[in-house]
């Protein structure tokens, strides 16, 4: 029986197509030939050997390459056996590489999320990547243990602990590829331990609500007034998930009194709280708020990123996990799904101090930013109120009421992209969102950022 496929040495699969193995083999020739998927001066099987691949008659190879050599595809020399002939392949056409631009978006971009990426320090990751695989010792390379690498764990232990206050054993630390898969491996766990509701906060992002949704719980937003996200009706939920530090997208911080209402009623019902703490390191005004895992890491679960710090492309994050659900989380994978290379040159950014001077540098330049912006509101737009400000990579900006979504829309016209509080908002919160937009000012580059601001006054009632 005829195989329906042969491998020449060149990476070629080849398919005899077609009414008879002639016909068929001749035209799979032909349009590789075509295609330039043979290259002009490949030299192909003899008709012996490919007559074997395909388990077809050597003479059936035989007259298929006479046939292409009568065409002029193929040559045919004593000494040099049968090869395809110098001729013009036509090209696949291309496009013109463009600026980097996504298509259909706007010249200039205020979505939070994502710090300035022009910024990111490639010098110094380079040089943290050379000293990292220069040092590492073979087994490095290997599948390795599910937590992650042992040198990135202990460097986060002791970075997290002396900046952020964790109480951050290496021995419980899990690496992720990012908040979002931190948070899908921990909403398995818990489901697959019987939870059903996940508590939320009622304004977050949609991603975070719908990955926890697509895991089997339901989210339901907690109560919400002057003072922040209140804490006092977890009455019906298995866990919480909280930015505690500096909440998404409002900017304010967990009150000491509802910090420890949360970890009471952990502690009361066996619930467990998920603590992101997405941009931490960056505050401005007002003294750094601790993780909230400190008052309770047995029912606690910190996660954090470099999304926020480095850049989102590089699919770093961290879990530190209470020791209950270690064995779960490491059942799902863990740290096998980030590289092992990024995680040790991440060990080795932290451990030489350059995470620190880039954190510190960010810190300045972002600060510059939020200041600026600031000034040009109180100058030109003065009705505009701004908060979430003392700490962060976003601001809030209040607006008149009713007017929030014809800014949004104005903002289009100035070739600004910018986002509405209304988007965050959890569907079923019982909340009056009011008239406000979420600007992410660390977003633009450097040499983008005076554009987009006067793009966004101008965008202002």
């Amino acid at each position: 029986m005829a195989k329906p496929w042969a491998t020449f040495g060149v990476d070629l699969h080849l398919e005899p197509t077609g009414p008879g193995l002639r016909r068929g083999l001749t035209d799979a020739l032909r349009e590789a030939i075509r295609t330039g998927r043979l290259a002009p001066g490949t030299r192909l099987p003899s008709s012996r050997a490919l007559a074997a691949d395909l388990g077809i008659a050597r003479n059936t190879v035989a007259d298929a390459y006479a046939d292409l050599v009568a065409e002029g595809r193929l040559t045919a020399r004593q000494g040099s056996g049968t090869r395809v002939a110098d001729r013009a392949v036509p090209q696949p056409s291309t496009r013109p590489v463009s600026s980097g631009r996504t298509p259909g978006r706007l010249p200039y971009d205020l979505v939070p999320g994502t710090p300035d990426l022009a910024s990111f320090p490639r010098a110094e990751w380079l040089k943290a990547t050379r000293r990292a695989l220069t040092a590492a010792p073979n087994e490095a390379l290997g599948y390795g243990d599910p937590r992650g690498r042992p040198e990135l764990r202990t460097a986060l232990a002791d970075y997290l602990a002396r900046v952020r206050g964790v109480h951050a054993d290496p021995e419980r630390l899990v690496v992720c590829s990012g908040f979002a898969h931190g948070l899908r491996l921990i909403a398995e766990v818990l489901h697959a331990r019987g939870a059903r509701t996940l508590a939320v906060e009622s304004y977050g992002l949609d991603a975070h609500w719908d990955l926890a949704e697509r895991t089997g719980l339901r989210t339901t937003p907690l109560p919400y007034d002057d003072l922040g996200t209140r804490t006092d009706d977890l009455a019906d939920a298995d866990a919480v998930l909280l930015n505690p530090a500096h909440q998404f997208p409002l900017g304010g911080a967990l009150r000491p009194e509802r910090r420890a209402a949360v970890i009471d009623w952990a502690r009361r019902t066996g619930g467990f709280v998920l603590e992101d703490d997405y941009d931490g390191e960056f505050r401005y005004d007002r003294q750094p708020v601790g993780a909230l895992q400190d008052l309770d890491p047995d029912r606690v679960i910190y996660l954090g990123t470099a999304s926020k710090s480095l850049a989102p492309g590089l699919r770093l994050g961290w879990m530190v996990v209470p020791a209950s659900l270690l064995p779960e989380v490491l059942a799902r994978g863990g740290g096998r799904s980030v590289s092992v290379v990024e995680q040790l040159t991440l060990a080795e950014f932290l451990t030489s101090g350059a995470y620190d001077r880039h954190v510190r540098s960010a810190r300045l330049r972002y600060r510059r930013r939020r200041d600026a912006l600031v000034e040009a509101l109180a100058t030109r737009a003065p009705d505009v109120k701004v908060t979430g400000i003392a700490a962060g990579l976003h601001a809030v900006l209040r607006l008149p009421p009713g007017t929030e979504r014809s800014v949004v829309q104005s903002a289009t016209w100035q070739g600004l992209t910018v986002h509405g509080l209304t988007r965050y908002r959890h569907p079923a919160a019982e909340v009056s969102s009011p008239d406000a937009l979420v600007v992410g000012y660390a977003t633009p580059p450097d040499h983008a950022w005076t554009p987009t601001l006067e793009a966004l006054c101008k965008s202002l009632p």
